[in-house]
């Protein structure tokens, strides 16, 4: 006889509703991320549009360069068989100057050029004005010569839709493909102006394409072609032999003499990658020159220092933080609540100021006919005569920093003092220990992470302050992020901002890494 109660059955596990019981908790537990996920899903929404694009914007922006290649690219093609040779090279050919002749004449339409000189002027002297008088002088140009000289020998060439029909038809762009390249520029430029194709006088660059198509073609491709306004063509390809010709090298040169100089031709190869490093070779006193990277002249080198003094002022910012919010955290956590509540109050209230008023005070305070000199000198400790220089240098900077970062020390020491047994203290005294052994044995090692989370705070914020810098600062006491805002909003620099922007990050987060390697991050508490 079987007992029933032994029968054990071999089959999966089933849930109420006949799912297998593993499946059924898999698609539970998968329910419930989802809810999490969707409860998280727009504070990470905010967190990837408020912090992460700026912060990948940035990174972009430090290595970004793709103006040259975009408003002159004929001429970056061209000047690929051209070599700077250390500023020995000649000029370019008559190539390269035509190229920048079609890529100008868009440019100027387009204003590009502008912006091409205001970028090329960061790496040499002289290149936003150059561009700006090119670009004025480029309709003033004399190869108009060749306009006249192709409407003279067949009155077709003047007219629109003469060109639109020859420059649309089949494998033009084989036969004439500099003149091809041309009438791309000319399409956009009349596109831009809303205006037909067929209806506007083509500009004198599209002549002078033509004029040096004809004078490469051979005369059998030129024959071959079969295509619309082919019989026109040939006729100019014959004649085109004694047409006068245009030096574009000797126009561009008489527009502004500086076309003839190796510098400017290496400073627009050395530049026209989409990418460069130039930015972060300027961060750290070097640059990128046609040459090769060399080091900034020794009056440029500002920027090392700044990092060093960035990094010097915040860290004795950070301790003076330490040594005088240490004391006021522990009288706050020592004393009774109703008390320590009203200090707490007096604490937070410079956050009720604002900071342009708070940073002004001290510049009254600390100024050389301000109150501190006023008492000094009226005790006696100084000399009418010598009177303390404490403002506009790295000691203004220090004390109003000082100030203005204290409360971030002071409230994350409070909050892990308030949480340390005043029992401890007092079992360390009872077992024989001195107030100071009690304190230094016992109580601080408590408090070290308070330090911890403190010091993260007040670094991290001085290491990024500008204003107050910037007010108290003076020559000596600015920091690397002043010269930041600077390049944002004074010269627009935004390349080498970004770049300088994305150094102090690499360079805060490297630190971060040698503090939780050291202290260890977990050390760090707010309470």
């Amino acid at each position: 006889m079987t007992d029933a109660t032994n029968t054990t059955s071999t089959g999966p596990m089933l849930s109420a509703d006949g799912t297998p019981l593993k499946k059924s908790l898999q698609i539970a537990l998968r329910r419930q991320k989802l809810r999490a996920l969707a409860l998280i899903a727009p504070l990470l929404l905010f967190v990837l549009i408020s912090f992460i694009a700026p912060i990948a914007d940035m990174l972009f922006r430090s290595v970004e360069n793709d103006i040259v290649s975009q408003t002159i690219p004929r001429t970056v093609i061209a000047l690929n068989e051209w070599n700077y040779d250390n500023g020995n090279a000649a000029a370019p050919s008559e190539e390269v100057f035509s190229a920048l002749y079609v890529d100008l004449s868009e440019a100027e339409e387009f204003k590009t050029h502008t912006r091409l000189g205001s970028r090329l002027n960061y790496e040499t002297t002289g290149m936003s004005s150059l561009m700006r008088k090119t670009g004025r002088g480029i309709g003033r140009m004399d190869t108009d010569e060749y306009t006249k000289q192709f409407e003279a020998l067949d009155p077709k060439w003047g007219d629109p839709a003469a060109w639109v029909a020859l420059m649309e038809s089949p494998g033009i762009a084989a036969v004439l493909p500099e003149t091809a390249s041309a009438w791309g520029s000319w399409t956009r430029i009349v596109s831009n102006k809303n205006d037909v194709l067929a209806e506007e006088q083509p500009e004198d660059f599209l002549y002078t394409t033509l004029y040096r198509d004809l004078m490469a073609q051979p005369e059998a491709a030129i024959a071959a072609f079969t295509g619309s306004g082919a019989e026109m063509l040939k006729a100019a390809d014959a004649a085109v032999d004694g047409f006068e010709p245009v030096s574009l090298q000797q126009q561009f040169l008489d527009i502004d003499k500086d076309w003839g100089d190796a510098e400017i031709w290496g400073t627009i190869k050395a530049f026209s990658s989409p990418y460069t490093a130039g930015y972060f070779l300027s961060s750290v006193d070097l640059q990128q020159t046609p040459a090769g990277i060399e080091k900034q002249p020794e009056n440029q080198q500002i920027y090392m220092l700044l990092f060093g003094r960035t990094l010097f002022m915040s860290m004795v910012i950070m301790g003076s933080c330490i040594l005088l919010g240490y004391p006021i955290a522990f009288l706050l956590a020592t004393l009774p609540l109703r008390i320590s509540n009203l200090l707490l109050i007096l604490v937070l209230l410079p956050f009720w100021t604002s900071l342009l008023v708070r940073t002004s005070a001290w510049k009254v305070l600390l100024q050389q006919q301000g109150v501190i000199n006023d008492i000094l000198v009226w005790l006696g400790m100084v000399n009418d005569a010598d009177r303390l220089v404490m403002i506009n240098n790295q000691f203004g900077t220090i004390v109003a920093m000082t100030h203005i970062l204290l409360p971030f020390m002071i409230l994350p020491l409070y909050s892990v003092m308030k949480t340390i047994p005043p029992t401890y203290v007092r079992a360390a005294k009872s077992l024989g220990a001195t107030n100071w052994t009690a304190f230094w044995r016992v109580y601080f090692p408590q408090s070290v992470p308070g330090i911890g989370a403190g010091s993260i705070l007040v670094f991290i914020l001085a290491i990024g302050y500008y204003i107050t810098p910037e007010l108290v600062g003076g020559t000596t006491g600015t920091f690397i992020s002043n010269r930041i805002a600077y390049h944002i909003s004074s010269s627009l620099n935004w390349g080498l901002a970004a770049a300088l922007g994305s150094i102090l990050l690499a360079v805060v987060l490297l630190l971060y890494w040698v503090y939780d390697r050291i202290v260890g991050i977990d050390n760090v508490s707010l309470g």
